[in-house]
């Protein structure tokens, strides 16, 4: 199954990806976080007018991953100092275990190459052990933990892990 990747920009595909943000974050972290956190963190970092300014101010792209013209997920990522910082990279449940997050890191390494950058970068919540394993599987190693005070009384508590490109 090909995956189509489509960078996001119009004010309708980042209210389309605010709706998947919502539905993906609220299945998944809510084994590992607080719905509270989650609602926090969903308004903070993954809403309408947060994308927005993420793109349009902070230098964020955000692409969605299409199968067969439906949104099975979402990558987000900024470049900087020579790297790439993965900030996001989710898959609806339903789509989950069918290799799109293989091509997915296929995307994001072709796209280092292109812009020459050195490494892949992200945050990983420290007890999200699924997903730790599937980037370490990718070639991902930990650099370091990060305790990081986002507000509200809740704290990211994660792990840095990176990804040479060569």
């Amino acid at each position: 199954m090909e995956v189509i990747f489509s960078k996001v920009q119009t004010k309708e595909e980042i209210a389309a990806l605010a709706d998947l943000a919502f539905g993906i974050w609220h299945e998944y972290f809510i084994s590992i976080i607080s719905r509270e956190q989650i609602d926090y963190m969903v308004d903070k970092f993954q809403s309408v007018p947060a994308m927005t300014d993420q793109i349009h101010q902070q230098g964020y792209e955000y692409y969605f991953m299409n199968v067969d013209g439906v949104h099975v997920g979402y990558i987000g990522v900024k470049q900087e100092e020579g790297k790439l910082f993965l900030s996001k990279l989710y898959i609806a449940k339903e789509y989950r275990g069918h290799g799109y997050a293989s091509r997915a890191m296929e995307f994001l390494t072709a796209l280092c190459k292109e812009r020459s950058l050195s490494a892949i970068w992200l945050t990983v919540n420290r007890y999200n052990d699924s997903t730790i394993a599937v980037y370490e599987k990718k070639g991902f190693t930990t650099v370091r933990t990060q305790v990081a005070d986002i507000g509200n009384g809740f704290v990211m508590d994660d792990y840095v892990m990176e990804k040479t490109i060569v």
